[in-house]
């Protein structure tokens, strides 16, 4: 992005027009979903944005802050979270959100000089946030860390609020996810190492909720050239997660840093942001844009990512840019190699809006997000 001037970029052309149902804000930058939650009545979408510039790193990074009722229209509302502290004068970065006797909390990663802690704000109305006076709630990274510690996960479980903080551990090349318990949201104990992947350098963007008689945690793990979007179904026991099944549900290539939450229905959604990685150049300004949000589900041993009910309509069973062949599909990308998929199709069922495509091949075994 570097390379890209203000100018340059919203000089950049449409190939499609607007998108419909995958919200964006009317201006400046959007990436990671952050606090995903139901609250009065309202689906609460919270994410990273840079309100004031089209592309990233020109401002510290604020908390966007959106309501919807049933995923297709979207009232924008006025920033939620601004970097106005001494803690978090570099930015207010991803985190999660929960709601505790009718207040809805926020918490986030604050960052300042490179050091990165845990901050809360509340609301009683879900639009106007104060910070917590107390703030940072937890301030340093324990041993079994790194000084990359962020993105703070959030849940009640087993009668206990737990918070998973995603970092890595650079001694054993692991990316790892920190457990913190409390009994107030407020003050927090450290528990130790949750889960870690090996053979990588962090993790980010970690979701961690109750999944019937199980759990369900989230992480995006990054490794020296990639990352992958590890969804596990499984079991939590004495502060470790172990994984019964686990999936890259989301092959992308064009999302990142998906996040789940419990709805009203006791849905598990989960939203992810859209282009990714590999934007710079492709589309005009407000390329990015949040995903539809799609329901988990865990049958016959398999994870599952679908479109919720209420963007069922819109799914068709083919699109322009999607090619099928004998060993599966390609979908061609402007500028880019195209995405291919080899493997048996039982069914298949395309969502395109503007120059977004989901892909969702046998049910959502796998989902293919797509910038075109």
């Amino acid at each position: 992005m570097d390379m890209f001037t203000e100018a340059a970029y919203k000089d950049l052309l449409p190939e499609y027009g607007a998108p419909v149902y995958h919200y964006r804000p009317k201006n400046g930058w959007i990436n990671d979903p952050n606090g995903l939650a139901y609250f009065n009545g309202y689906y609460h979408i919270f994410y990273q944005h840079s309100p004031h510039f089209e592309i990233p790193w020109h401002e510290s990074m604020h908390w966007g802050h959106a309501i919807t009722k049933d995923f297709i229209h979207y009232e924008e509302l006025p920033v939620a979270l601004c970097p106005d502290r001494e803690y978090d004068r570099d930015g207010c970065w991803s985190g999660t959100a929960i709601v505790k006797d009718d207040i809805l909390y926020l918490f986030y990663a604050c960052v300042r000089d490179g050091k990165q802690t845990v901050g809360v704000a509340y609301s009683s109305d879900g639009i106007s946030f104060e910070k917590y006076a107390g703030n940072p709630v937890i301030s340093s990274y324990p041993p079994e860390g790194s000084s990359d510690f962020r993105d703070p996960a959030v849940c009640f479980a087993d009668g206990k609020y737990r918070c998973v903080i995603a970092s890595g551990n650079p001694c054993r090349h692991t990316a790892v996810l920190l457990l913190y318990e409390s009994d107030d949201l407020l003050n927090w104990r450290y528990n130790g190492v949750m889960r870690e992947w090996n053979n990588a350098k962090f993790a980010e963007c970690p979701s961690f909720i109750k999944f019937g008689d199980k759990y369900l945690l989230s992480a995006s793990v990054c490794r020296e050239k990639d990352h992958s979007f590890s969804l596990a179904v499984g079991f939590f026991e004495n502060g470790h997660f172990t994984a019964e099944y686990e999936s890259e549900i989301d092959k992308g290539p064009d999302q990142y840093a998906g996040q789940i939450f419990r709805d009203s229905q006791g849905r598990a959604l989960l939203v992810s942001w859209i282009p990714g990685w590999e934007y710079a150049g492709y589309k005009e300004r407000d390329i990015g844009v949040m995903s539809v949000p799609r329901e988990i589900t865990f049958e016959g041993g398999k994870l599952r990512a679908f479109p919720a009910s209420e963007l069922r309509n819109f799914l068709s069973g083919s699109d322009s840019t999607l090619i099928r062949t004998a060993g599966g599909f390609s979908i061609k990308r402007s500028g880019r190699e195209d995405v291919v998929y080899n493997g048996e199709i039982k069914s298949l069922h395309c969502l395109r809006d503007a120059y977004t495509l989901e892909v969702f091949v046998n049910g959502g075994e796998e989902v293919f997000t797509v910038l075109l």
